[in-house]
């Protein structure tokens, strides 16, 4: 399965930004395995005096963005999980801006948080794997609009690359 394969009646538009972040030809589980190496290896890279700078006081650390990412990619793939189940209950939104100073990810090692976006990705893999392609395109109702469950997976995907070109245009 494709991000060809997704159609715009699968998701609302503020998720475009994400999505288009990724090649037409991108796979999703392949995506997912590939996201994988690439934003850790991208992490590791950054030196360690970068990892808590903001560009502004009032942005996100490099390492709470890494944080954001991980704690984005738990309740993505929970919507992910819950829609592919058929699930129609409404799902509700989030405020990401609360999660970051609860998280305290500039106390953290990058070792730590990069072990933890691993364990939650390994975890996000495994679910993507147990699903069939039918199972992928059911649609549900997210944040307020329709959502696939393969459209969440794919806004993780190009979530992770958005932040990491935030990362490299604006701290790098």
């Amino acid at each position: 399965m494709t991000k060809l394969d997704l159609i715009p009646s699968e998701f609302d538009d503020y998720y475009l930004r994400y999505i288009d972040k990724l090649s037409h030809k991108t796979e999703l589980r392949k995506g997912f395995a590939i996201g994988k190496s690439t934003l850790i290896d991208f992490f590791k890279s950054i030196s360690e005096e970068k990892l808590t700078d903001r560009y502004q006081p009032e942005k996100w650390s490099v390492k709470e963005i890494l944080q954001h990412l991980i704690d984005t990619e738990r309740i993505f793939i929970y919507r992910f999980f819950r829609i592919a189940r058929r699930d129609k209950t409404a799902l509700v939104g989030y405020d990401q801006n609360i999660y970051i100073k609860p998280s305290r990810a500039n106390n953290k090692s990058i070792e730590s948080l990069l072990d933890e976006f691993e364990i939650n990705r390994n975890h996000s893999i495994s679910l993507l794997n147990s699903l069939t392609d039918h199972d992928l395109c059911f649609i549900g109702n997210s944040n307020g609009g329709l959502m696939s469950a393969r459209a969440a997976a794919f806004t993780i995907i190009g979530h992770d690359i958005w932040h990491m070109e935030v990362i490299k245009n604006k701290y790098l």
